[in-house]
């Protein structure tokens, strides 16, 4: 058990959040990352809801206040200038009044607001707040479907590694080879200089992910456009839980605030996902994988984006089957849930989303596996995120070997999960 005193580690974690509030949004961290993130903000506004409700409604506003026009939601709003991060805004060259990323990030919205309603002290505001940001999700929901479903299968498809938010997963490399480096403009690398080299995507990753930046970029960022255009589809599991979950959720909220037809339409779409997202399943693994859209093969790699389905509503043998592999993995390792199976020689305990633990992703595959009765290894997962936390403070995220802190320090939306896990252990 950890000797982690929650009422300490508390007060840390609301010191990490303040540190890292710009007003109206919050950043990351400091320095590594100096701008708003799209599923960061709406984490992170969980645990700021603990402290102050209003608060926590500001942050998903102030990321949906950026909608595009289409209905997509940016994963990056540079609000004020920083030299500090790359690409920014002169890269992206998105012409938005606010200069913003031109991809997208997993569209956890429709989770957070409605869990953000449904512990709402202030039932009235919290209602006032939902309505306003009802048909914006959903607006953000069909754009997916629209745009990364083309033909119409129920499941959609990420066009570029970052929108994962699993930036350099095992996943992507089979698929990411197709990707040229040809003709990349020459760039200057920030994230080396916040953090160790050996934690981050390889110079090979990063001409590939500037390549593809580049490719939209010439094309207009016409979303109708650059499923077909990208040499990079591949349709990911976690990701599409995400988004089934959220809607689902919205589903549920729209129904709760009198909202008819945007429940209707979100309930499609998650039984349409649910039923699709089976395809996906691996028994060998007993998870889900990836699959590679240009080929229509799935990846043979088992990462953590196959057991983040379990957000979603799976089917109880499904989720059973990642409940094992799970405590496979944790006589692996120290500390889980690890973010590539560490049996896979590719594995690397230090790098990025190739094997490190993440406390945002022990929250929605611990919150997933207790809506689906395995609470022993749901609660196993949250003692140790927090026994994490009591050894190596709030990191980015962490060497499941070891516990050794990687990424960027004091992190934003670690900080706000740990108060998430702090206050569930107080219900």
């Amino acid at each position: 058990m950890t000797s982690l005193d929650p009422a300490k580690v508390y007060d840390h974690a609301l010191e990490v959040l303040k540190e890292n509030d710009r007003g109206t949004y919050t950043v990351p961290t400091k320095g590594l990352y100096p701008f708003q993130w799209n599923w960061d903000s709406c984490l992170t506004a969980l645990g700021q809801s603990h402290y102050d409700e209003g608060r926590a409604w500001t942050e998903i506003e102030t990321l949906f206040a950026h909608q595009w026009p289409d209905g997509m939601v940016p994963h990056i709003v540079f609000h004020v200038y920083s030299d500090g991060y790359f690409p920014g805004p002169d890269v992206w060259g998105t012409n938005r009044p606010t200069a913003t990323s031109g991809i997208t990030q997993p569209p956890v919205a429709g989770f957070a607001i409605r869990r953000l309603y449904d512990r709402a002290k202030d039932k009235a505001a919290a209602a006032e707040r939902a309505r306003g940001l009802l048909a914006k999700v959903d607006a953000w929901h069909e754009w997916f479907y629209a745009n990364r479903d083309p033909r119409s299968e129920g499941l959609v498809a990420i066009l570029h590694p970052w929108e994962s938010g699993r930036d350099n997963s095992i996943d992507w490399d089979e698929a990411f080879e197709r990707v040229p480096t040809e003709g990349v403009a020459p760039y200057t690398r920030r994230d080396t200089q916040h953090a160790d080299p050996a934690h981050r995507p390889t110079k090979a990753q990063y001409d590939r992910y500037l390549w593809l930046v580049e490719h939209f970029r010439a094309l207009g960022w016409d979303n109708s456009r650059l499923h077909d255009a990208s040499p990079f589809q591949v349709v990911d599991p976690g990701f599409n839980a995400i988004l089934i979950r959220s809607c689902t959720d919205l589903a549920d909220l729209a129904d709760a605030l009198g909202e008819p037809a945007i429940a209707a339409a979100n309930r499609a779409r998650a039984a349409k996902g649910l039923a699709a997202l089976g395809s996906l399943w691996s028994a060998a693994h007993s998870q889900y994988v990836c699959q590679d859209r240009t080929t229509g093969m799935l990846i043979d790699s088992a990462s953590i984006g196959g057991l983040l389905a379990v957000f979603a509503a799976i089917p109880a043998e499904q989720a059973r089957g990642i409940a094992r592999t799970i405590e496979r993995q944790a006589g692996l390792v120290k500390y889980i849930v690890p973010s590539h199976d560490p049996a896979d020689t590719r594995f690397e305990a230090k790098r990025y989303w190739r094997g490190p633990a993440w406390l945002v992703m022990n929250y929605m595959i611990a919150d997933g596996l207790k809506a689906a009765g395995e609470t022993e290894i749901a609660a196993r997962i949250v003692e140790s995120s927090l026994e994490l936390i009591a050894r190596s403070g709030f990191a980015e995220y962490y060497d499941p070997l070891t516990g050794e802190p990687c990424g960027g320090g004091r992190f934003t939306w670690t900080a706000a999960m740990v108060i998430e896990f702090v206050e569930q252990g107080r219900r």
